[in-house]
């Protein structure tokens, strides 16, 4: 028995909007993000960067993360992680910066590479994490970090696209983080909370374009709904 042409016409519509619903999710989560507890102007903070992988068959193998030089980092350490080689590349700074002691830096971390070991690296459904700690950070609202990722066949993907306000966001967002107006030294409370904070801007247009989803989805469902009724009243007179 087959159903009625409307509501043949529901479930199409239904299954469509369903599957835009999930692959926005989809790629809301694949973003890769920057986030600090305690990175201020002026200050000195941990930087994280979370990777996912994207892919349902490779592993990603590299992350290739490069930091401003317009504004350089005169301190930057980077934390050990196991099962990865990091690789740091430096640059002539032109001209010198000034240290918080009076000392002229001439050069600076410019990129720092991520490297998993043989047969290693973020395997389909996963995600990593890799921090830096350093500074002082520009009297800025935000610094950008192009990213590139690559994965284990080959492929790459390179987060290096910047976002725009009043635009929408583009498919591979640069990862921005924002420099929190307040003391470097963050209390854990102060700390969860700007993290909090930078979770939701930097999820806001993924959750706009869900909530969209989801109002198409149900106008959708609505508008068949009624002309279903209305065809019933017409054959029924």
């Amino acid at each position: 028995m087959s159903l009625p042409r409307p509501l043949t016409r529901l479930a199409v519509v239904v299954l469509a909007v369903s599957t835009a619903v999930v692959a926005s999710a989809g790629l809301a989560s694949a973003h890769v993000t920057v986030s600090s507890p305690d990175a201020a102007p002026g200050g000195y903070g941990k930087v994280t960067f979370r990777v996912p992988n994207e892919s349902a068959t490779a592993s990603t193998v590299r992350v290739r993360v490069q930091l401003p030089t317009d504004a350089p980092l005169a301190s930057l350490q980077t934390q050990s992680l196991p099962g990865w080689t990091t690789t740091a590349t430096r640059v002539k700074l032109d001209p010198p910066v000034t240290d918080d002691d009076g000392n002229q830096i001439s050069e600076a971390i410019s990129v720092v590479e991520f490297a998993a070991d043989s047969g290693g690296g973020i395997g389909p459904g996963e995600f990593q994490e890799f921090s830096l700690s350093g500074g002082p950070f520009p009297d800025a609202g935000s610094l950008t970090f192009p990213v590139v990722q690559t994965y284990s066949d080959g492929s790459e993907a390179a987060w290096i696209e910047p976002t725009v306000d009043g635009q929408a966001e583009p498919a591979h967002p640069a990862p921005v983080l924002s420099l929190a107006a307040a003391p470097a030294a963050a209390t854990s409370a102060g700390a969860t909370a700007a993290h909090s904070h930078d979770t939701a801007v930097s999820s806001a247009p993924a959750g706009l374009a869900l909530f969209l989803a989801i109002l198409a989805l149900l106008v959708a469902i609505g508008g068949v709904v009624l002309g279903w009724r209305a065809s019933r009243r017409t054959v029924s007179s």
